[in-house]
């Protein structure tokens, strides 16, 4: 209700500003308590979640609100992309609502406050009860990329419950060079050997502009190197139908015309892994029945991030008592056990 009053004024504003005030609405807001285990619990990687609804990375980018995030619902909450040095990201305007498609198109550049104080903040709510995914990154003009992944293992290593390896932003150049299957192989050999053998689960983000050839060797890999999970997937470059006036804007769109192109690549990973790797399935989820779909599909964990500009801070909630109700319609008593059954 109280979104509903605010969401015209919040939409009169840049879209930028309206969530640096939406952060800072959080960072003011009374520290409540992460959602409690329930029907919804779930373990992936040796990590108890207490529901599989997470906050996706992107939102949070310095790691500001995560425990703010938890209370409002979710399972879970992956801060960042972080790199090593901060970076101020690309030129504005760099952020834009498609209202009329309930998406949005962004070409932020991983823009954040850098290593160091994010550790800073991480660090002092170490011990805090709640799932925290650090979700890292690369500097732009950095000359050895893969020299920032180990960097950022090495820092972010010992405050996370899970690494998220983000190669897959379309808004840093040349990124993405590094989901082919020597570049991967080589940097994840890097991550592993700086994250040390007790270091927390290492999931790998992966882009939905994928050919088969590219899933099916990035399949091989995870399974070779014994991925924690695979997020499936990160924002497209490609561009289905809109009708926005801002449909032309260089970026990454999310949102709702993503959902059917995510859908699909977690039924691609699913397939060209086997079941042997946990997915987390993220792209178009704004519903009960979305991230049900999803799980059906062979997610054992989804996570979302535009539907709550559109729908607010009462999403997470509603979408877990919605998959309660889903579960117990389609005869499943557990997450575990839905998750690739359709």
């Amino acid at each position: 209700m109280l979104f509903d009053l605010a969401r015209p004024a919040l939409f009169a504003l840049d879209p930028e500003r309206a969530h640096r005030l939406t952060v800072a609405a959080l960072k003011a807001a009374p520290m409540g308590q992460p959602c409690e285990s329930s029907v919804l619990a779930t373990e992936i990687a040796g990590i108890e979640f207490p529901n599989p609804l997470g906050m996706a990375a992107g939102f949070d980018k310095d790691g500001e609100v995560p425990d703010k995030l938890l209370a409002l619902g979710f399972g879970f909450a992956e801060v960042g992309s972080i790199t090593p040095r901060p970076q101020a990201g690309n030129p504005r305007p760099r952020l834009f609502r498609l209202v009329e498609d309930r998406a949005v198109i962004n070409r932020m550049g991983f823009n954040n406050g850098g290593a160091e104080a994010a550790r800073e903040r991480l660090a002092a709510r170490k011990g805090r009860p709640g799932v925290l995914g650090i979700n890292i990154g690369a500097n732009k003009d950095s000359e050895d990329r893969i020299a920032d992944y180990a960097e950022m293992t090495r820092i972010m290593a010992p405050l996370a419950t899970y690494l998220a390896v983000n190669i897959s932003s379309p808004n840093t150049p040349g990124l993405r060079a590094l989901q082919d299957e020597s570049a991967l192989t080589g940097l994840l050999d890097a991550v592993f050997e700086a994250r040390g053998e007790l270091g927390p689960p290492v999931f790998l983000k992966v882009a939905p502009d994928l050919e088969p050839a590219d899933i099916e060797a990035i399949a091989r890999i995870a399974a070779d190197k014994k991925l924690g999970a695979l997020i499936v997937s990160n924002t497209t470059i490609s561009r289905p139908p809109l009708r926005s006036h801002h449909k032309d804007e260089a970026g990454g769109l999310s949102g709702a015309p993503l959902k059917d192109l995510a859908l699909q690549r977690i039924r691609d990973f699913s397939k060209a892994t086997g079941g042997t790797i946990p997915l987390v399935g993220v792209g178009g989820i704004a519903s009960a029945e979305d991230a049900w779909a999803r799980i059906r599909a062979g997610a054992s964990l989804v996570q979302l991030y535009s539907a709550m500009v559109y729908e607010g801070p009462g999403l997470p909630k509603r979408i877990t008592r919605g998959l309660e109700r889903l579960m117990k319609r389609d005869g499943f008593s557990s997450i575990a056990e839905a998750v690739g059954s359709e």
